[in-house]
């Protein structure tokens, strides 16, 4: 398999707001790659998270790490252009938030990010016959977007074993990114699906040990 090496996507949607600088330092410290962003707009989703500001205000920190922004929003576009300048590293978004979706895809690259695009769980892989080429990263959901800690939808399972073979099949470095309900009893099984991107929000910070569950993870994955 044409897999990259994994990466552990920390989601802050879990973590503590009141100190968030600190939670990001310290889950990076405890080796996580990337810091995933959980962007809603209480209209394409219901729920209301973060902007661009709190993206600008963690570089400011200094954060160094990719930050993988995921807007749950509609319109889309707008919000790219904004957190491309507070620093963002990879954007995906969902197809049916855009109006253009092959329009959005250039815009993420050409404000010099990484473009994404993220499939909820009833949404068709059909949609990479016209944009796999164009992407750098397909973000499932194994939840419904909108609230951190929901369990796994179990029919992804198949959903990300077919994304794995329609992106070895491409032959380009595409990463495969899972999103909702991914804890240590089943990160194993959604790597040997086919996932190497694996966000995970309460499942680290509900621990008491970030450090711990990070290297339980990756152990894991690694026994694939």
């Amino acid at each position: 398999m044409g897999m990259q090496s994994p990466v552990i996507a920390a989601s802050i949607l879990s973590a503590d707001f009141a100190r968030l600088g600190a939670e990001v330092d310290a889950v990076i410290e405890a080796g996580a790659d990337w810091i995933h962003f959980d962007v809603m707009d209480n209209h394409y989703v219901p729920n209301l998270t973060i902007g661009p500001l709190v993206c600008k205000a963690l570089r400011h920190h200094g954060v160094t790490a990719p930050i993988d922004v995921h807007l749950m929003v509609d319109p889309v576009d707008r919000l790219v252009l904004e957190f491309a300048e507070a620093g963002a590293t990879w954007i995906s978004f969902h197809p049916e938030a855009s109006r253009h979706v092959d329009r959005t895809i250039r815009l993420i690259r050409e404000s010099g990010c990484r473009p994404g695009l993220v499939l909820n769980p009833a949404t068709q892989l059909g949609w990479l016959d016209h944009t796999l080429a164009q992407i750098d990263l397909l973000l499932l959901m194994s939840v419904n977007p909108g609230f951190a800690g929901q369990q796994f939808i179990e029919p992804v399972f198949a959903k990300l074993a077919q994304a794995r073979q329609r992106i070895d099949a491409d032959g380009r470095a595409v990463r495969l990114e899972i999103d909702g309900g991914v804890k240590l009893d089943n990160i194993g099984a959604i790597a040997r699906a086919g996932a190497d991107t694996f966000v995970a929000g309460s499942a680290i910070f509900g621990s008491k040990d970030y450090g711990a569950t990070i290297r339980a993870m990756r152990a894991a994955i690694a026994k694939v």
